[in-house]
């Protein structure tokens, strides 16, 4: 099957960020044509093992995924993981590594927030928010808007939760790339022209992170993306024919969270797939139901 003209594999559930329960993004996907998805959840795998068990033999078809948020002295990243074995012990260690991580910061941050602004949280918001399986800033934002610290999600976004910064409190990307690798999988760099914060990578900038990082073992790049610009894009895909990576496209849909749309992979048609994107397509583990 072709899957060009009908993919998003970069998606979001409530095991991390997202709204949408496996049931419903799996309805979601088929409400939106889509024939070919992969959840990505931050830092961890539980949709990998949840979805492939509701899938049907009319599709849609599945790719497990995952998205990790590392950072090194040069800089930030979101290494995408797919096709991996979600029962191997590298990719776990990676994820229990990422959740330990997690958890630390949202303490960080809800004390932070008491002390520098006064915001005290209920104990029973605060071991929901410790409940969840990969919790983050979203999160906190919404529970702060919820009892009054923030008007809306951006305002504590703005004013309070980006002001925080952990740069030595995250996965390496060598490790995660090397914990996907070594699980089956393919590493594949997200969005890679936005770095910290409004931060653009673009040239020589660029063409420096992607040399460092398949050295590590990067093997493909997020070309087709909800957030890119025409320009955004032709630069990650003259980058991926360079170096012969793979390509991938997708939303990064969060459900109620954001504003994107299942499948919307940018203003450049998927379905023009690029080499690296027919490559990815035919190397990759697809799960059919």
């Amino acid at each position: 099957m072709d899957y060009t003209e009908k993919i998003d594999l970069h998606m979001h559930t409530v095991f991390s960020d997202g709204t949408d329960t496996p049931e419903e993004i799996i309805a979601r996907v088929r409400e939106s044509g889509i024939g070919l998805f992969s959840v990505t959840d931050h830092d961890g795998i539980k949709a990998a093992s949840a979805i492939p068990p509701l899938l049907s033999e009319d599709g849609p078809a599945f790719i497990t995924g995952v998205e990790f948020s590392c950072r090194d002295g040069e800089g930030k990243y979101h290494v995408l993981g797919y096709g991996y074995d979600p029962d191997a012990l590298p990719i776990r260690k990676i994820v229990e590594r990422g959740h330990r991580l997690r958890i630390k910061k949202v303490r960080a941050r809800l004390e932070l927030l008491r002390t520098n602004f006064g915001f005290s949280f209920p104990r029973e918001d605060i071991e929901e928010l410790l409940s969840q399986d990969n919790p983050g800033k979203p999160h906190i934002a919404n529970l702060m808007v919820r009892l009054g610290y923030a008007a809306s999600k951006e305002q504590a976004f703005a004013d309070y939760l980006n002001r925080m910064k952990f740069n030595s409190e995250y996965v390496r990307p060598e490790d995660a790339i090397r914990g996907i690798a070594e699980s089956g999988g393919i590493p594949v760099l997200a969005h890679p022209c936005y770095g910290d914060g409004d931060q653009l990578i673009l040239g020589e900038d660029m063409d420096r992170r992607l040399r460092r990082l398949t050295e590590f073992g990067l093997k493909g790049v997020e070309g087709f993306y909800s957030g890119f610009t025409p320009r955004l894009c032709r630069e990650t895909l003259s980058f991926a024919e360079r170096y012969g990576l793979y390509v991938t496209a997708g939303s990064d849909y969060h459900g109620k969270n954001k504003m994107i749309a299942p499948g919307d992979t940018g203003p450049v048609n998927a379905a023009d797939a690029p080499e690296g994107l027919r490559r990815f397509l035919a190397d990759v583990k697809i799960i059919n139901g």
